[in-house]
Parts: structure tokens; sequence; C-alpha cells
């Protein structure tokens, strides 16, 4: 087991969103959170990864008690976090972003090792390295967060709605990126609106509803579920 949360609460000033969630993420795995809007997944994952502060929980990242930690520790364990609508810099280059991602690294070498790594995954980064972010399209923006992220040598990544706004066959394309990813050893937690990218690259699945889990189980047995099936891919 790479994460363990035990009873998460959290407010939105009188607010409950999230009311006593308990999850695990296993090593090696691609775990999928999905829900309809507001049901609390971005939440979820702000709070792993110290950006929002729960009101009650336990959160443990390989045996170590990580709630409360500052964002910038957590990420320094090995937790990176590419969130909802990219948030790259816009106005600096796209080498500088991805360097971004590897401020807390020493090692100048194994830097520039990992950096060449995610030029090779992404060649359209190295292409237009020296161009400002905001010049690049939404499918790029979108591998270049994905790509800053890299470069904190996550061992789990979060990634939040990574398809979204991106056409049909960009989607497929960061859907590919993100099951490489996981092949080299990568745990991964999926936030995606996409009900079947979600189903389809996950291994397991934590179905939300106003801030609880009213599902879970494996993606396989859950997307041929009735409520699922009738919710998400539209099949009565």
């Amino acid at each position: 087991m790479i994460l363990e949360i035990k009873d998460l609460k959290v407010y939105y000033g009188m607010v409950e969103v999230i009311k006593g969630i308990s999850m695990t993420a296993e090593h090696g795995e691609i775990l999928g959170l999905i829900g309809s809007n507001g049901a609390g997944k971005s939440t979820i994952l702000n709070t792993i990864s110290g950006l929002k502060k729960a009101t009650s929980c336990e959160i443990w990242f390989h045996e170590q008690r990580i709630d409360g930690f500052p964002a910038h520790k957590i990420v320094g364990l090995g937790v990176a976090y590419c969130p909802e609508g990219r948030r790259i810099f816009y106005s600096m280059k796209v080498i500088d972003n991805l360097l971004l991602g590897a401020f807390l690294r020493k090692g100048r070498m194994e830097i520039k090792r990992d950096l060449e790594g995610v030029y090779e995954r992404f060649p359209v980064l190295q292409t237009r390295n020296m161009q400002l972010a905001g010049s690049l399209s939404g499918g790029e923006q979108q591998m270049l967060a994905i790509g800053r992220a890299l470069m904190t040598k996550p061992k789990l990544l979060l990634l939040d709605e990574p398809s979204l706004g991106l056409s049909p066959i960009v989607a497929a394309e960061v859907a590919r990126i993100i099951r490489n990813i996981n092949e080299t050893g990568v745990s991964i937690i999926l936030v995606e609106q996409n009900a079947r990218m979600a189903f389809g690259l996950s291994d397991r699945i934590y179905l939300l509803e106003r801030g609880k889990i009213i599902l879970e189980g494996k993606s396989k047995i859950l997307a041929n579920d009735d409520r699922v099936r009738k919710a998400y891919f539209g099949i009565n």
C-alpha cells in the first residue's frame, strides 16, 4: 500500500464537503475517482497534496503520516500533483516550467537525465522548449503540466481531469501517456469526468457522491454494475 486515508472530513466554511471518507491506493496501480461535479474529487487530491487542510483525518504515505505537512514537504516525499486546468506558468518558457518541477531536487546530472526523459516522452516540448508556455495548444499544455509533475520524480502522481477540454484524439494520446507512466512504476490517482477513460485506465475505482463513497471495487467489475452503466455510460 502506498497511500491510506482514514476518516477524511473537509469543510469549506460551514459546509462539509468530504464526509468521513476512507480509501487506499496500492503500489503500482491506477486508482480512479469518479463522480459528478461537487462530489469532492478535487478536494481529496488537494488534501492529499497539502493544499487544503482537513478538519480531521489520517493520511499515510509510505507508512509515514503526512496530514498536516506543508505542500512542499509532501512533494519532496514523492507525491506530485497535476491540477485541473493545468496551472502552468503561461508567461514563462516551456523549459523553465519543467525545471520548476525539479526545484526541490539536488543532483544536476540526474535532473538533466529526467529532463531528457520528459523530452523523450513528449517530443513536442523539446521542439518548443524556448517558447512561452501560453503559446502551446491545450493538449501540449497538458503534456507540459504532466512533464512538470514528472520532474519532481514522483512515487505517486495525482492527476485531476487530464482530458478536460481536449479533443478525443488528444485525450486518447494523454490516456496512452498515463498508462505508459504507470508502467514505469509510478502509482497514479486519477480524477476524470470521462468515465470511459477512467474505467479503461484504472485498476480500481471509487465512485463519489456528495462527499461520500457510494461504490468501490475493481474497474472491470464496477463497469458492469447497472447503476454505473446507467449513470456514466448511458446504458439502461
